[in-house]
C-alpha cells in the first residue's frame, strides 16, 4: 500500500514538472519574438476599440482555454473560466473541455486463457484533468484513449479464464480503469470508471453449458427427492412405532381420514374395519 502511494506521489510530482516546464517557455521567444510582441501590442492600441472584440475571448465553466503566444504556451497555463485577453497577431488558443466524456468500446473478439473465443464490449468514463498536457503531449487525447482502451480490454482478458471473465467483472475492470489511468497519466487524462457491458458467447458453447447446468439441475433434483423419500420413510417408522404402542391411535387415525375424505365433497365412502375383527374370521 505503501509503495502505490509513492508512487502515485512520484507520477504527481512528475506531472507538475512536466505542465511548469512547458508553462514557463514564453520567455524564450527571443529577441524577434519580443519585437513581434511589443508591435502586435502597438496596433491593437492603435485600432482600439475595433481591435478590443478581436482580443477578448470568454470560455465557458466547463471548458479551459490554452494560449499559445508565437507557438509557445502562455505562462500560467490553462485560462478561465470567464474573460481572457490574447493580441490578435500573435497569440492563438486552444479551448478543452473539461467534463467527464463517455464511449462504448466496441465488441473485441477474444481469446481466452482456457482457449474459448468470445466477444466483449464495454463502457469508458473519463475526463480531462490537466488541459496543459492534453494539449502540449497529444495530437488527440480523445481518439488515443478510445484506442488505448479496446488494446487495454483485449490484453486484460487474454490473462483470464472464461469462468474469471463471467464472474469477476468488476474485478476487469478495476484493472482496466488502473491499467488506463496509469497510461493516460501523462496526457492529462484521468480514467474514473471502465464497466464491462456484455460477454456474448459462440452459440455452441451456450448450448454445451445450457446442457450442462441442465443435467446439474436433475442431478440435484434427484439427489433431493432420494433424501425427501429416505427421511419420509424414517418418519413412517417412527410413526408405526408409536401407534403400536397405542391401539386406539388407530381409531383416531381412521376417523381423520374420513374426515379429509367429506371435507372433498365426493361420493366415496369409507366404512373402516378393526383389523382385530378381520384377523379372527382369518383365524375361524
Amino acid at each position: 500500500m505503501e509503495d502505490g502511494r509513492e508512487t502515485a506521489a512520484m507520477r504527481e510530482q512528475k506531472r507538475k514538472d512536466r505542465q511548469i516546464a512547458l508553462e514557463n517557455t514564453d520567455s524564450d521567444i527571443g529577441l524577434c519574438g519580443w519585437i513581434l510582441v511589443l508591435f502586435s501590442i502597438l496596433l491593437t492600441l492603435l485600432t482600439l476599440p475595433l481591435s478590443i472584440w478581436m482580443c477578448i475571448k470568454i470560455v465557458k465553466e466547463y471548458e479551459r482555454a490554452i494560449i499559445f503566444r508565437l507557438g509557445r504556451i502562455l505562462r500560467g497555463g490553462a485560462k478561465g473560466p470567464g474573460l481572457f485577453f490574447i493580441l490578435p497577431c500573435t497569440d492563438s488558443f486552444i479551448n478543452v473541455d473539461m467534463r467527464t466524456i463517455t464511449f462504448d468500446i466496441p465488441p473485441q473478439e477474444v481469446l481466452t486463457k482456457d482457449s474459448v473465443t468470445v466477444s466483449v464490449d464495454g463502457v469508458v468514463y473519463y475526463r480531462v484533468q490537466n488541459a496543459t498536457l492534453a494539449v502540449a503531449n497529444i495530437t488527440n487525447a480523445d481518439a488515443a484513449t478510445r484506442l488505448l482502451a479496446q488494446t487495454t480490454l483485449r490484453n486484460v482478458l487474454g490473462t483470464k479464464n472464461l469462468s474469471e471473465i463471467l464472474s469477476d467483472r468488476e474485478e476487469i475492470a478495476h484493472s482496466m480503469q488502473s491499467s488506463l489511468d496509469d497510461a493516460t497519466d501523462d496526457w492529462g487524462i484521468k480514467v474514473e470508471r471502465v464497466e464491462i457491458k456484455d460477454v456474448k458467447l459462440p452459440l455452441q458453447l451456450q448450448r454445451a453449458m445450457a446442457a450442462e447446468a441442465e443435467a446439474t439441475r436433475e442431478a440435484r433434483a434427484k439427489v433431493i427427492a432420494a433424501e425427501g423419500e429416505m427421511n419420509a420413510s424414517r418418519a413412517l417408522k417412527e410413526a408405526s412405532l408409536v401407534i403400536a404402542e397405542s391401539p386406539s391411535a388407530l381409531q383416531l387415525r381412521y376417523l381423520q381420514t374420513l374426515n379429509t375424505i367429506a371435507a372433498e365433497k365426493n361420493s366415496t365412502i369409507i366404512f373402516p374395519l378393526p383389523i382385530d375383527m378381520m384377523q379372527s374370521f382369518m383365524k375361524n
